[in-house]
């Protein structure tokens, strides 16, 4: 009795560390990887909905592939949905807080609504993780160097046929 809460404790230990050494073991599902190749292809054609189909499909498959938020993200913001890229990245990142490709991205998606402050905390935590001269740094400077994008607004065209309203 008296080795019961220290036989609990110990147990958890091994449990907890046994899981983090099979997470570094994981195997993609052929069939999910099957899927992201799919929908990144069709992502590439401009068949954005046909993209989101096969990632959604890949993620049913293998819930455990961090990739395909990734690939999510891509899509939403093809689509000109920065909120919903930035929770895919989000959810990336905490899955795999490290992932560049997730906190670029993130980053980039930042940008184009116009968070430049937050856009630059991205740039900062890839600055402290690989350093000024990575690709993802590089790509992220540029993109907030770039600032957002200036959007336009049309006004109607007059009817000229109508005299009177």
């Amino acid at each position: 009795m008296r080795f019961g809460p220290a036989a609990a404790a110990l147990s958890l230990a091994l449990a907890l560390q046994a899981s983090i050494g099979s997470a570094s073991d994981y195997q993609v599902n052929p069939r999910a990887q099957a899927l992201v190749e799919e929908g990144r292809t069709a992502l590439q054609m401009g068949d954005t909905q046909s993209a989101i189909d096969a990632f959604e499909a890949a993620l049913a498959v293998d819930p455990g592939y961090t990739g395909v938020y990734i690939d999510l993200a891509h899509s939403a913001r093809a689509q000109g949905l920065q909120g919903k890229a930035i929770h895919f990245y989000r959810e990336a990142q905490e899955r795999d807080p490290d992932n560049l490709a997730a906190i670029t991205g993130e980053g980039e998606a930042l940008v184009e609504k116009g968070a430049l402050t937050a856009a630059r905390e991205n740039l900062d935590r890839l600055e402290s993780l690989c350093g000024a001269t990575c690709v993802e740094t590089v790509q992220l400077a540029a993109a907030i160097d770039r600032g957002p994008p200036v959007l336009t607004a049309e006004g109607p065209v007059a009817d000229e046929d109508v005299a009177q309203n």
